[in-house]
């Protein structure tokens, strides 16, 4: 009879057992599924490598507002300015993978600089999550408008004849618009002056002061200033002329073959962000860049919507940065 009773004590106590665990389950898997439903919660942070008033805000400031409503969240963008971009990449490559911390950054910040610099330099593919490619942009080739060459051949010839006499200005060095200009030497035959400065913005203000003489810059900062008179474009860097200054020749109309170069932006997150917030994320952006208004304003500012999932964008920044190693290499910039 004890036995008996042993036995179905040890039954109720496994009982409750079971009950317990499945209780506990139940509620681990329904916090998770919130967790996942929710993000997020606050605020997202987005931060740019560069000063305010650069391209790649201009192109981050096009898509907060379409993001916002997607995501029910404000996003804040950041500014961290410095070695083109580093400081702020180095800074999101440390941050908590949770969602709340992107990095906007450009063709220079992921697949140049890691080339470029020698110190506290990061592994764009080991050191961030790629969430969304956002845009392709191609460079034009601008001068101040009192310039006395009015085409890129003219430019050409005016810089033979005047070795180191023109100088241009660029974000930084190593970046994509300091790179562009020792392409152009090297295709031209002939020698400038650089001068860097810590971003776009800055560089640009001393191009339209005259300081100065030479930049290649992306579309969307210079066609309103270019249709305004303020600086003159030589040329652009597509294969095509763009529909935000369409009257501007390709490379090759002008003169210089085989020198296409198309900038990008995007966007990343930390290491290991987990892929249910990942997949909100890029799918946020792809909703922003489908959005008719969103696509009409970066076309008419000289940039194509260019979405590319994680994955798809992984594979596109393993291949520009073989391209850019490349550049570098040939170009012997090596900075600490």
């Amino acid at each position: 009879m004890q036995f008996i009773k042993q036995n179905a004590k040890r039954r109720t106590l496994l009982a409750a057992g079971f009950a317990v665990l499945y209780f506990a389950t139940g509620i681990a898997s329904k916090a998770t599924a919130q967790g996942q439903t929710t993000f997020p919660t606050k605020p997202i942070k987005l931060i740019i490598g560069f000063p305010p008033g650069g391209p790649l805000d201009t192109h981050a400031r096009v898509l907060t507002d379409q993001l916002q409503k997607t995501l029910g969240q404000p996003i804040i963008v950041d500014y961290k300015p410095g070695a083109g971009g580093t400081i702020g990449a180095n800074e999101v490559s440390k941050s908590p993978a949770d969602g709340y911390t992107l990095l906007m950054a450009n063709t220079g910040t992921m697949v140049i600089n890691p080339f470029v610099y020698t110190k506290n330099i990061y592994d764009t593919l080991r050191d961030f999550t790629p969430v969304a490619r956002t845009a392709q942009q191609p460079l034009a080739l601008v001068v101040t408008k009192d310039f006395p060459a009015k085409t890129l051949g003219e430019f050409i010839a005016h810089a033979k004849k005047n070795p180191t006499a023109v100088n241009y200005g660029s974000a930084g060095n190593g970046g994509i618009s300091h790179l562009v200009p020792e392409m152009l030497e090297d295709a031209a035959g002939i020698q400038m002056t650089h001068i860097p400065y810590k971003g776009s913005a800055p560089a640009f203000t001393d191009l339209l002061a005259g300081q100065v003489q030479f930049m290649a810059e992306s579309v969307p900062q210079v066609a309103q200033y270019v249709k305004a008179g303020k600086v003159r474009a030589l040329a652009m860097t597509g294969k095509e002329r763009n529909n935000a200054i369409p009257d501007v020749p390709t490379m090759a109309e002008a003169g210089v073959k085989n020198f296409e170069i198309v900038g990008f932006y995007g966007v990343l997150a930390p290491p290991n962000l987990p892929k249910d917030i990942l997949a909100k994320l890029s799918d946020a952006f792809q909703k922003a860049l489908n959005a008719e208004e969103v696509k009409a304003k970066m076309i008419q500012q000289g940039a194509d919507p260019a979405y590319l999932d994680p994955a798809a964008f992984s594979a596109f920044l393993k291949s520009q940065s073989a391209r850019w190693q490349s550049a570098v290499v040939k170009a012997k910039v090596k900075l600490d």
